[in-house]
């Protein structure tokens, strides 16, 4: 006689068994996601929130001089908080077009064979880790940058040089970062589109780029806002590769200046700081922490209302 098997197609009421347990499985992996989230949130509240009201909020938040070291203090960091800002929308601007851009050509123009060839390369710019971005831009980029910087400012008594680490390097190694992101997910969000809608617009008498521009992109924009989401989040976070390249120092955010973002102010004096400057990095891991938020709902919520506008 042969054992008896049981297979999860073997019938209803075990199959009804396993769906049960796969919903049982995935509700609990959604509650320890939301619960990481929350638990991150209130620790990041908890350790951020003291030296707020020991400082003062304005003057964290307006103050512009950072001297935590000296005998009277300053926790000012309006400069690395404009920093963060001017420096990601930049980084955002240059990169963004380009990975879009060359998602279309992967996923829309280029034959398979250089497809085959570009797209391992891209791929291969997402797994290199972003201290090797860093030291790129020591040995390449800021040598180049100090460079133009000594042909701009020669006989200037006023600037600051810095040695090519500054505004632009950073800016340019963020933009070269967010790359393989936005192009990885623009692709996939550009191959998702049903063909039909090429054939339909193609039938019409449009052409080829024509199709492209005004029928592919916008049935991917959702897709490709995500990217730009997460592109931001990169940029927005990233300390190794930045900390390298932009010189560390609290200054305006001008493009030839040394300058420290959120991310790097913290990375930089974590290791050797103590009791109110180390709430301080703390308040200001909080406020970057905020500042994600905020960015990835705002554009969530454009998002939504582009697919209700365009679902009337």
């Amino acid at each position: 006689m042969r054992p008896k098997s049981y297979s999860i197609f073997g019938g209803h009421g075990s199959k009804s068994g396993v769906e049960h347990a796969a919903e049982v499985i995935f509700t609990i992996c959604g509650f320890f996601a939301v619960l990481a989230v929350a638990s991150i949130s209130l620790y990041m509240i908890i350790s951020g929130t003291p030296a707020l009201f020991k400082v003062g909020i304005l003057d964290i938040l307006f103050g512009t001089i950072w001297m935590p070291e000296a005998a009277s203090p300053s926790f000012g960091i309006l400069y690395v908080i404009l920093t963060s800002i001017v420096g990601t929308a930049l980084a955002i601007l240059i990169g963004v077009p380009i990975g879009v851009m060359t998602a279309v050509f992967l996923a829309e123009v280029a034959p398979v064979r250089l497809t085959n060839i570009v797209r391992p390369a891209v791929e291969l710019l997402a797994g290199i880790p972003s201290v090797i971005y860093g030291l790129l831009g020591i040995l390449i980029l800021n040598p180049l940058m100090y460079k133009l910087e000594l042909k701009l400012f020669a006989g200037s008594a006023t600037h600051q040089f810095t040695g090519g680490a500054n505004l632009i390097s950073a800016v340019l190694v963020l933009a070269l970062m967010i790359l393989p992101t936005v192009i990885n997910i623009s692709e996939s969000a550009l191959r998702a589109v049903p063909q039909h809608l090429r054939s339909a617009s193609l039938a019409l008498g449009a052409t080829k780029i024509q199709t492209i521009f005004n029928a592919v992109l916008p049935a991917a924009k959702s897709g490709i806002i995500t990217a730009i989401v997460l592109g931001t989040g990169r940029a927005i976070g990233e300390a190794m590769a930045i900390s390298l390249v932009s010189g560390s120092s609290v200054n305006i955010p001008l493009p030839f200046n040394s300058v420290r973002f959120l991310t790097t102010a913290i990375v930089s004096e974590m290791s050797y700081s103590a009791g109110l400057h180390k709430q301080v990095l703390f308040t200001i891991g909080l406020i970057l922490f905020a500042f994600i938020m905020l960015i990835n709902i705002t554009l969530n919520n454009l998002l939504k209302k582009g697919e209700e506008s365009h679902d009337k």
